[in-house]
This record gives structure tokens, C-alpha cells and sequence, in this order.
């Protein structure tokens, strides 16, 4: 908020700054060297001139700028905003004309400007020839349409304006484009978070009811570790990144509970290689290939080993799993491909070339090797 006020303090500031220059030009016009014997006069006319064409064209930059293009060109009203522009224009002609007939200009001052004659006369000057008399420039009466340069100002700061309003529209186009993404990517974000198994959690408290029944010690252990799953996705789920030291204490409470419901005969390894200190990565990233591989690779009959390994450097992350692949009646190993293609559009819109994702299936085996730039 601050630094949105801070913006709108300092463009004002610099329209003050590029106006009041603009103002001053005729003043500046007036200074000329002490030294010089012929001194340079202004008349009141031309003054009135050079200021009343200022403000007037101040006031045709910010009607145009503020109402006009806004109300008119971005609305497509084409003939309209061509027909204020050129009454606009016509009136720039005639008002400083106006304004100076009635500005009173002493006696003493020649009601004469730049026309052939004084131009002649300057010429003259220039040549080394002395002027009988001042330098007076000014301008004849009921002639300012005829002033040089006062169609081309006009177009000047007609295209000026024109141009920025039309790019700051454009600019305000885009922002409202890359909100409209932004907030696009947050809303399927949260709904592939949202993917996660909510199986999962009903399968858990059955088996903790389980384990309650028979009076099992792995009973409080559970329940607490339940307790930090749905707090770790309710809280720091929510967040754009999270501390890997919690993403990988997530996955191994999913882990341990997937665990109660299983027999002897499965084995699960979970390694890590590196510092996960100071790291930081998106939440809810390696869960689709932890659940899947705990769903499809585990047998009551046979022994089935999974193993989970991650390798942490400076800045990437390498997550593997490999498990074999149970068959039965009831495969349903097909619906793999709902987690796997979750987790590959998240990591699409997340680590955009950032990220690399290796998956491998043999009929036998089962692997994935994601690596993640961080």
C-alpha cells in the first residue's frame, strides 16, 4: 500500500515538474547576456501568447488523456474522438489570439513580431549590422494561427498523451492478464492439492479403531501422527513453499500409517542423502508416488520390498521410488496414471523447466526418478 502511494506521489510530482517547465519557457525566451548592447524585448502580447497556448495545451493533454481516449478511442468511438480532437485543435488556434487581445501593451512597444520585416531586420543583426533601435519580438494581432510551430506543438503533445495513455492501457491489460493467470494457477493448484487420496484418511482411522479394539500400544502413536498429517495439510499444505525438513517428516508419517495397514511381508526403505537444512520446496510433491507405490506394490502372499531414496545438494532434490509390481484379479494399477498426471501439470506450473520426471515400467518394476531445481 505504501509503495503504491509512494508511485502516486512521484508521478504527480513529475507532471508538476514537466509542466512547470513547460510554463517557464517564456520566460526563458527573455534572458539574454547582461554584455549585449542590444537588448532583446518581449512584448506583453507575445508573452500572453507563449502562456495562454501552455495552459490551453495543459488542459487538451489532460481532457485527452483522462476523458477523451478513455471515453471515446478505447470505447471505438472513432469518428467522435477525431471530432473533439479537431475542435480541440481549432480552438488552440484561436484562443492564445484571444487571450492576447486583451492583454494591454505599453505605449512605448512596438505592435510588430516576427514577420518579414523584423526577420530581415534580425538577419541584419546577425550580419554584423547594428539594429537603430531593441530587438522586439512579438506577434502582430489576430495572426497567432499563423505563429510557426503552433500546429506541430499541438500534434507534439497530442501524440505524446495519445501514446502514453494507450501504452499505460495496454500495461493495465497485461497486469490484469497475468492476475487473471495468477489467480487461475491458485485455484487448480489448490484443486490438484485437493487430489491428494481423501481415501487415505478414512482408511487410517479405520485402522486406528482397529488397533484401539485389540488394545494395540501403536494405538496414541498413530492417532499423533494422523494429528500432524492433517494439521501439515490444513496449515503449511496451504503454502506456496514449504521447509523440506516437513515435507519429508510428512511423507514418512504417510509412510508409518500405510504401514499399520500392511503385513510383515512388506518392507519399506526410506534414505536420504544430503543437508535438507535451509531448503525450501512446494508442498504435497512426492505423495502421489508414495501412495501409489504403497497401493500397488505390496502383497499379503509374497514378500515386496519398496524403496524410497532421496538425494539432497546444494540446489536440486532428487526423489526415486522403485517397487516391484503385485499382480491380482483386481488390478487397478491404470489408475496410477490419476496421481502421476496430478503431480506432472502441478509440476508443470510450478518448475517450469526446472524439473525433470522419469518414469519406468518393465511389467515387472515400477520406477520414478523426479529431480527438482530449487
Amino acid at each position: 500500500m505504501a509503495v503504491s502511494s509512494n508511485k502516486k506521489v512521484l508521478i504527480v510530482f513529475i507532471h508538476i515538474a514537466v509542466w512547470s517547465c513547460f510554463l517557464l519557457l517564456p520566460f526563458i525566451f527573455q534572458q539574454h547576456s547582461k554584455d549585449s548592447p542590444y537588448p532583446m524585448v518581449i512584448s506583453n502580447h507575445f508573452r500572453a501568447v507563449l502562456i495562454s497556448s501552455s495552459i490551453f495545451l495543459i488542459f487538451f493533454y489532460y481532457i485527452n488523456t483522462q476523458l477523451l481516449i478513455s471515453r471515446l478511442l478505447f470505447k471505438r468511438n472513432w469518428f467522435w474522438y477525431i471530432a473533439s480532437v479537431i475542435a480541440f485543435f481549432i480552438a488552440f488556434l484561436y484562443f492564445p489570439e484571444w487571450a492576447s487581445s486583451i492583454v494591454p501593451e505599453p505605449a512605448n512597444t512596438p505592435n510588430w513580431g516576427m514577420n518579414l520585416q523584423s526577420y530581415h531586420h534580425f538577419s541584419d543583426t546577425i550580419a554584423g549590422t547594428p539594429p537603430a533601435h531593441p530587438q522586439h519580438f512579438g506577434l502582430p494581432r489576430h495572426h497567432f494561427h499563423f505563429f510557426p510551430g503552433a500546429y506541430w506543438i499541438f500534434i507534439l503533445v497530442f501524440t505524446i498523451g495519445t501514446c502514453i495513455s494507450v501504452i499505460q492501457q495496454w500495461l493495465r491489460l497485461e497486469d490484469n492478464k497475468r492476475e487473471i493467470e495468477k489467480e487461475k494457477l491458485t485455484t487448480e493448484l489448490l484443486f490438484l492439492k485437493s487430489q491428494i487420496n481423501p481415501h487415505f484418511f478414512f482408511n487410517t482411522l479405520n485402522n486406528i479403531y482397529s488397533l484401539a479394539v485389540t488394545g494395540s500400544e501403536k494405538t496414541a502413536p498413530t492417532i499423533l501422527k494422523l494429528s500432524s498429517i492433517m494439521r501439515y495439510i490444513i496449515s503449511d499444505a496451504q503454502l506456496n513453499l514449504v521447509p523440506l525438513e516437513k515435507e519429508i517428516q510428512f511423507t514418512k508419517h504417510i509412510i508409518d500409517l500405510q504401514l499399520v495397514r500392511l503385513t510383515d511381508k512388506v518392507k519399506v526403505d526410506f534414505t536420504i542423502d544430503g543437508s535438507v537444512e535451509d531448503k525450501m520446496i512446494d508442498p504435497l510433491l512426492f505423495i502421489p508416488f508414495v501412495e501409489n507405490a504403497l497401493k500397488y506394490g505390496v502383497s499379503a502372499k509374497v514378500e515386496t520390498h519398496i524403496i524410497f531414496h532421496l538425494k539432497i545438494s546444494d540446489k536440486r532434490v532428487i526423489f526415486s521410488s522403485t517397487n516391484s509390481i503385485v499382480k491380482s484379479e483386481n488390478d487397478m494399477r491404470e489408475t496410477t496414471g490419476i496421481g502421476i498426471n496430478n503431480v506432472k501439470r502441478r509440476l508443470a506450473l510450478l518448475y517450469p523447466d526446472k524439473h525433470n520426471l522419469q518414469i519406468y515400467d518393465n511389467g515387472e518394476t515400477f520406477s520414478v526418478k523426479l529431480e527438482i531445481t530449487i
